[in-house]
């Protein structure tokens, strides 16, 4: 045993893990790097899971762009492609890439508050997750979709007065960045708006020795 400067005693044996300050019997503060490694192990797997279950919201993603894009009809005649009802609007070949961003910004919104919602898991891993599982979502949910709604090949382009309808495409490949910019957004939104520095997050105890 040995005394400080300001009076207090401290135990000078190597055998225990922590020094004990003798007048409050309470163990030292434990290193921040050993329980942020222990905290980054124990995210590992919800944040494999967050990825694998947004990624598996691409399908539903994929068939909710599917349904709500607008499709134009064409009639095949014996020298033409002629719309049905008249020239199709111009707009209608955009919507594809305006109803797409929509669909995966508002999967994005969700995703981001129920992966804040989960205190347990809060934090950088889970964010990263968040994001690379948004971004499997969209590229599901393209491929998805222009697999479901592929165009009219070219035996149906052939039959003389049959009906046709246009293919389901994405124009604009950047679209896939909305799912996962909403999502953080929203993750980082509210933690900006948590006073707590450690986001809320619950502690696990730490046994004493």
């Amino acid at each position: 045993m040995r005394a400080s400067d300001n009076g207090r005693v401290h135990s000078s044996t190597s055998t225990g893990p922590l020094p004990v300050v003798a007048e409050t019997g309470h163990l030292a503060v434990r290193p921040a790097r050993a329980a942020g490694l222990r905290n980054a192990r124990a995210d590992l797997r919800p944040a494999l899971l967050t990825v694998l279950a947004l990624a598996a919201t691409g399908l539903l993603a994929g068939g909710l762009w599917l349904w709500l894009a607008p499709r134009a009809d064409y009639r095949v005649t014996a020298t033409d492609v002629v719309p049905v009802g008249g020239t199709a609007p111009a707009e209608l070949f955009m919507a594809d890439d305006g109803v797409f961003i929509c669909v995966l910004a508002g999967f994005g919104l969700v995703a981001g508050l129920v992966v804040w919602l989960q205190r347990r898991w809060r934090g950088p891993l889970v964010l990263t997750a968040l994001a690379t599982g948004m971004l499997a979502a969209g590229v599901v949910a393209w491929q998805l979709g222009e697999w479901l709604g592929r165009g009219p090949t070219e035996q149906e382009l052939s039959e003389v007065g049959a009906t046709v309808s246009t293919g389901l495409g994405l124009g604009a490949s950047a679209a896939l960045a909305v799912g996962p910019f909403v999502a953080v957004l929203t993750y980082l939104v509210a933690a900006s708006l948590t006073t707590e520095e450690d986001l809320g997050r619950p502690h696990d105890e730490v046994p004493a020795e």
